[in-house]
């Protein structure tokens, strides 16, 4: 038995719905529509002087919706813009991602330059290295013309 006590659900016997309870399920859905359809038509026709706003709202809500009022003055309702009202050529506005890579590369392109013209730290340092390594190779360059030298004369002097 596992620790809390309580079995798991694998085991139990299935339960399936009869169908005939299936068929007196869909009957009474399919009443309940064609009821709700006939008294719509007779309200309809008893309130001719509804005004189109409380149409609009009862077909837009749907589900639970109809049932619940909002009172969020925060919450946005999306409006559909006709094609005649969008403006193809006003600038989009960026999202603060898009902003931010932009500012990103921006950024980087700026610090490149200056890494190219030497202005920044790393830069700094990068050539007061490069300037070390090339004074020790020309030292060492020295040395070895130097050793060169030498063996050669005392080749010349073993010579004579």
């Amino acid at each position: 038995m596992p620790r809390g006590g309580k079995k798991g659900h694998k085991g139990r016997g299935k339960q399936f719905s009869n169908p005939e309870e299936i068929d007196r399920q869909m009957k009474a859905q399919r009443e309940a529509e064609a009821n709700a359809g006939i008294e719509k038509d007779s309200s309809e026709e008893s309130e001719e002087e509804s005004s189109s706003d409380e149409e609009s709202d009862s077909k837009r809500r749907s589900g639970v919706e109809g049932l619940i009022e909002i009172e969020n003055p925060n919450r946005v309702s999306q409006k559909s813009k006709k094609v005649a009202e969008v403006d193809v050529t006003a600038p989009r506005e960026l999202s603060r991602r898009e902003r931010e890579e932009i500012e990103k590369q921006k950024s980087k392109e700026r610090y490149m330059k200056l890494h190219l013209e030497g202005k920044t730290d790393q830069a700094k340092a990068d050539l007061a290295r490069l300037a070390i390594i090339k004074k020790q190779r020309e030292d060492a360059a020295k040395k070895r013309d130097d050793l060169r030298k030498e063996k050669d004369s005392e080749e010349a002097k073993g010579k004579r």
